[in-house]
């Protein structure tokens, strides 16, 4: 099978230009061209598409790889194109192509140039196509993102399941290699068992991506957390994922008219769009993609320093799949999670229609999820846990959790209690029931089985549901327990288990984050630590006695002026003015206008007689499409008010109006300004700005400024010329 001319070695170094082999890889690609069937589980960025490319390029024939997205495709052909191989060495065939390429890519195959095929699952199930691949030599088959194959993996696709049969229609010989990068080991045996490779050459790496840092905050004030947090990240690039593709263009909008350079990508945008930002994302002309998850697949780019999820996902699985996005350089990577219960009961609601085994699986999934996001112990930990690993460490001071632990308590006892509890009914039933008899809720399921009797019925009442949540779930991470998936989550005893209540010792309990209660828990925002920001504790004294002042002299308590949050924020982001404090977690318009002046006051003497550098304004415009200001600045336009008058019925600056009718402008609503622009320069000084922005390489005010000069022209005029 292989062309032996050159030594694994050497062939690495002249199709790739690495010098050695990351990790396993030599021993995958020997696997492979041994004629075996192998399985790969290696997390993203640890090098899978090597692993069936090399045997590839040097084995004689063509070697097909099935991939479920196109444009992972294009993105793989392109990348092996550019090793500097002829255009015919690799070709991707799907309904993207006309009936004239598809034959040039037959010729190509047929004639020994192409060394690589990439097809949908579509593709191999028309006949036409099952005989033209008989008809060739095939070197091998890849499944890629093998996971689509499995129910239980997070992006099942039915349209997998028949790829074994489509196989054998070609040749029952070929060796089979399936590749991905999230597989439990539930998930691991439905790919062996459905791909009839049982007996294959299974590999797998280590699924700790040490570099990446795990975080979840609660979901409020989510736009505003977010631009606070990619502001911090200056530049660098990173993703953001949403459900929706309405909420993709919501949260891209709002970035970008707040001054980051953003773009939208999801399946309803035209197939060209869709591929321009993409290619502005990887060629770094935009730093931020607001996506759905389809975004990422086979995108080979190493330095995507943030993946945030604006929505919980739908699986472990795929959250440890998009987060695995980041970092894939070894450098900084970090992965922040907003999160609200709300969106777990959508997601459920989603589920309503399909198949009672597939909603079974779903709520299954999705209840891992909430199981993480509402953990205290160790998110790395718990993570690969799931993946079937086990961290040694209790603390990887690489996540939230480890770096702002939450209270333990002393649990032996309670365990115990969960264990025998467990084993007397059988260990026939959930977590959610056992539960339920610990807490003495009497359901319609506990009273059926007659489990109000037990003697363990309600015992554990006065500690709560929450309480009872976490210790089963941090017995299940330390192995004394496990959870039948094939039944739905059924809870079962381990040996590690009954060893313990054989010779029980102390058992420390992490309580929950209670995400439904986050006001006044002053420890969930943790990420402003973790990314950089840090209340300046000197100031924060000095609000925190200026807003007893000033309480007690209106006889009102200190809260009720500004929460201890705002006064944190304001001691971080030095507000100096009523607009800058508008932008202050916690408070509004109407409470800096009323409370606001003396805070304002006492920040700008401190930050002049302190010298202080103020952190970049995190100011958080409206989003024109969505805002009932930009009605308001609409008519007032258009009834000709001067943008004074306008700024003071809205109780903002000038300043703010301008940037209004900026972002009004961008997303396509003309509006005619003449009336004001006449009152303000004259029509030779209005025509010498034009003829500037005509010929500019950019609308860059700052250049503007440089250029016609600031003695001249103010800033503020030359932002409603360029409008």
């Amino acid at each position: 099978m292989l062309t032996e001319t050159l030594s694994l070695s050497e062939s690495l170094k002249q199709f790739y230009g690495f010098d050695k082999f990351k990790g396993r890889q030599e021993e995958i690609v020997e696997s492979v061209l041994n004629g075996k069937d192998t399985f790969v589980i290696m997390p993203t960025g640890g090098g899978k598409s090597l692993c069936y490319q090399l045997p590839a390029l040097i084995s004689e024939g063509t070697a097909i790889i099935i991939s479920p997205l196109i444009a992972l495709m294009k993105n793989q052909v392109d990348s092996i194109r550019n090793f500097g191989s002829e255009d015919g060495v690799a070709h991707f065939m799907n309904s993207s192509l006309s009936k004239t390429e598809i034959n040039q890519v037959k010729q190509d195959i047929t004639g020994g140039k192409t060394k690589m095929l990439f097809v949908a699952p579509e593709s191999l199930t028309k006949q036409e196509n099952i005989d033209f691949f008989k008809g060739i030599r095939v070197s091998l088959v890849a499944v890629d993102e093998a996971h689509c194959i499995s129910e239980w993996g997070h992006d099942f696709r039915p349209e997998y399941r028949r790829i074994k049969e489509m196989i054998k229609a070609i040749d029952s010989n070929i060796p089979i290699m399936a590749l991905t990068a999230t597989a439990t080991p539930k998930v691991q045996q439905d790919i062996q068992k459905n791909l009839g490779m049982s007996d294959a050459n299974v590999f797998k790496d280590s699924f700790n991506r040490a570099n990446l840092y795990y975080e979840v905050r609660p979901k409020v004030n989510v736009i505003k957390e977010l631009i606070r947090f990619i502001k911090q990240e200056q530049g660098k690039s990173g993703i953001v994922y949403c459900l929706s593709r309405k909420k993709v263009e919501e949260v891209a909008e709002a970035l970008r008219v707040n001054g980051v350079r953003a773009l939208p990508y999801h399946a309803g945008m035209d197939a060209a769009t869709r591929a321009a930002n993409q290619d502005a994302f990887l060629m770094e002309d935009t730093d931020v993609i607001v996506a759905t998850i389809a975004f990422g697949m086979g995108i080979d780019k190493p330095d995507v320093r943030f993946v945030i999820h604006h929505d919980v996902p739908k699986s472990l699985e795929g959250y440890y799949q998009e987060t695995g996005r980041a970092g894939r350089d070894g450098g900084e990577g970090k992965c922040v999670s907003f999160y609200s219960y709300k969106d777990i009961e959508k997601l459920e609601k989603f589920m309503q229609g399909k198949p009672v085994s597939e909603q079974e699986i779903g709520k299954q999934l999705i209840q891992e999820t909430v199981s993480y996001v509402e953990t205290s112990v160790c998110r790395r930990r718990y993570l690969l846990h799931y993946f079937g690993e086990v961290y040694p460490e209790h603390n990887c001071g690489n996540c939230d959790n480890c770096n702002h632990p939450k209270e333990r308590v002393e649990g032996q006892e309670d365990v115990v209690t969960v264990l025998n509890l467990i084993k007397e009914i059988n260990q026939k039933f959930k977590d959610k029931h056992i539960i339920q008899i610990l807490i003495g809720k009497e359901s319609a399921a506990v009273k059926s089985y007659k489990h109000n009797t037990l003697e363990s019925f309600g015992i554990g009442t006065e500690k709560g549901e929450k309480y009872w949540q976490a210790l089963i779930r941090q017995c299940l991470v330390a192995g004394f327990i496990t959870k039948d998936i094939e039944s739905y989550g059924l809870l079962k005893v381990t040996k590690d288990g009954n060893d313990y209540l054989d010779n029980p010792v102390s058992f420390m309990v992490t309580k929950d984050h209670d995400y439904d209660n986050i006001e006044g828990d002053d420890d969930i925002l943790v990420g402003n630590k973790a990314t950089g920001a840090a209340a300046d504790e000197v100031l924060f004294g000095m609000l925190k006695d200026l807003n007893k002042k000033i309480a007690k002299e209106k006889g009102l308590p200190p809260f009720v002026i500004f929460q201890e949050p705002s006064l944190q924020d304001m001691a971080t982001q030095y507000p100096t003015s009523l607009t800058d404090l508008n932008n202050i977690a916690g408070v509004g318009v109407g409470k800096a206008n009323k409370f606001g002046k003396p805070f304002v006051e006492l920040i700008a003497r401190y930050v002049e007689e302190n010298e202080i550098e103020r952190p970049q304004d995190m100011i958080v415009k409206s989003v024109v499409n969505k805002s009932g200001q930009k009605v308001f600045i609409i008519q007032s336009i258009d009834r000709k008010m001067k943008l004074e008058d306008i700024a003071d019925a809205k109780s903002i600056s000038v300043d703010d109006v301008i940037a209004e009718i900026e972002a009004i402008v961008d997303s396509g609503t003309r509006v005619d300004l003449n009336y004001y622009l006449d009152d303000i320069l004259d029509p030779d000084h209005q025509e010498e700005i034009l003829d500037y922005f005509r010929e500019a390489a950019n609308d860059s005010i700052e250049a503007a400024v440089n250029e016609l000069g600031d003695d001249v022209y103010s800033v503020e005029e030359l932002r409603l010329m360029r409008i």
